[in-house]
C-alpha cells in the first residue's frame, strides 16, 4: 500500500476508516475477518482466552517487582508489566530505572513464568528492549510518533499501542497501520481513556470504542482501567465492564504497597484488590462465552514455566 493516507491537500482529512475508501487497509477487519491473535511467550491475545496483564507502574527495585510479580502470579495473571523507561508531565518525577530496571523486570517475568511488557519511547531504545522484553507498549503520548511506529514495523516483537489522550478512532487504527504497513502485524489496541471536560476522574473510559475497534479491526483490544480513571475503586467495575463490551484483556497496575510507589500510586491496586478482581471476572466472561485464558496442554504450561 503506497502513498498517504490522506487527502492530496496538507489540511484534507484522511478519509473515514470505515468507510469504502479504507478497506484495503492493513488494520480493517475486512482484510483479516477471523481475526489477529498475539503471542507473547506461552500466551496468547486475541482467542477466546482474556488475557490479564498486571504489575506495578515503574520498576523501582528487585524487592518491590518481586513481591508484585509473585502477588499477580499467584491472583492468575498471565503478562507482568512494569515501566523501565517512563514519560512523565514533569522533567523533575521519577524518569524510571532505566537498562538495570529492565534485568530486574526480565529476571523476575522468569522466575514466575510470565512475559513481560514494558514500554519503549523512542527508536533508540529498540534493540535493548526487544532483547528483553516479550511486548513493546507505546504509551498515549506516543501514539502519532510516526518514527517510532515505523520501527516498530519492523520490530520481531509484538507492540500494544495505546491510544493518545485525544485521539480520534480513526487516528488510533491510523497509528497502527504505520506498524502493520513496516511487515508487524503482531499489534494490539488499548484504550486507556480520553482527556474530556470531565475533571472528577483522570480521564474518561471509552468502552464504544473497544466494541468499535473490534468491529472494525482484527486487532485484539485491550483496556487499562487503572489509567482510564486513575481511581483505585474502580478499577474492579471498569474491567468487568470491559469484559463484558468485548475487550481481549486488562492491562492494570498493581504495587505491594501503593501509598509508597515512585509513580502513580494513586491509581494502584493493592494486591488482595487484584485477587477480588480476578475472582470476578469469570462470572462476566462466561456470559459473553470467554474464559481466562490457559495453557491448551502440558507443553504450553512448560513454556509458561
Amino acid at each position: 500500500m503506497g502513498g498517504p493516507v490522506g487527502g492530496e491537500r496538507p489540511d484534507e482529512p484522511a478519509p473515514a476508516v470505515s468507510g469504502r475508501d479504507t478497506k484495503a487497509l492493513k488494520v480493517h477487519r475486512a482484510s483479516r475477518p477471523e481475526g489477529t491473535r498475539v503471542r507473547a511467550g506461552a500466551v496468547e491475545i486475541g482467542g477466546p482466552g482474556f488475557v490479564v496483564m498486571a504489575g506495578p507502574c515503574a520498576v523501582e527495585g528487585s524487592e518491590q517487582v518481586e513481591r508484585a510479580a509473585a502477588a499477580v502470579a499467584s491472583a492468575g495473571a498471565h503478562v507482568l508489566r512494569g515501566g523501565v523507561f517512563k514519560p512523565r508531565t514533569s522533567p523533575y518525577a521519577f524518569q524510571g530505572m532505566g537498562e538495570p530496571g529492565l534485568h530486574v523486570l526480565a529476571e523476575a517475568g522468569r522466575r514466575h513464568g510470565m512475559p513481560i511488557i514494558s514500554e519503549v519511547m523512542e527508536p533508540a531504545q529498540l534493540p535493548l528492549m526487544e532483547e528483553s522484553t516479550d511486548i513493546l507498549q507505546v504509551g498515549a503520548r506516543n501514539m502519532q510518533n510516526y518514527s517510532l511506529l515505523r520501527a516498530l514495523g519492523k520490530a520481531r516483537k509484538p507492540v500494544l499501542l495505546k491510544r493518545g489522550l485525544s485521539a480520534t478512532l480513526q487516528e488510533w487504527l491510523l497509528a497502527a497501520e504505520y506498524i502493520l504497513d513496516g511487515g508487524n502485524e503482531q499489534v494490539m489496541l488499548c484504550e486507556r481513556g480520553i482527556r474530556t471536560f470531565e475533571t472528577e476522574l483522570r480521564n474518561t473510559l471509552d468502552l464504544a470504542a473497544v466494541a468499535w475497534a473490534k468491529q472494525r479491526s482484527h486487532l485484539p483490544v485491550i483496556v487499562d482501567p487503572s489509567h482510564a480513571t486513575g481511581v483505585p475503586e474502580l478499577i474492579l467495575p471498569m474491567s468487568l465492564a470491559a469484559a463484558a463490551a468485548g475487550a481481549d484483556g486488562l492491562l492494570i497496575e498493581v504495587h505491594p504497597r501503593p501509598e509508597q510507589a515512585m509513580c502513580d500510586g494513586h491509581q494502584a491496586l493493592t494486591p488482595e484488590r487484584f485477587q477480588t478482581l480476578m475472582r470476578r471476572l469469570p462470572a462476566v466472561l462466561g456470559a459473553v462465552d470467554r474464559h481466562l485464558w490457559r495453557p491448551d496442554g502440558p507443553a504450553q504450561v512448560a513454556r509458561a514455566r
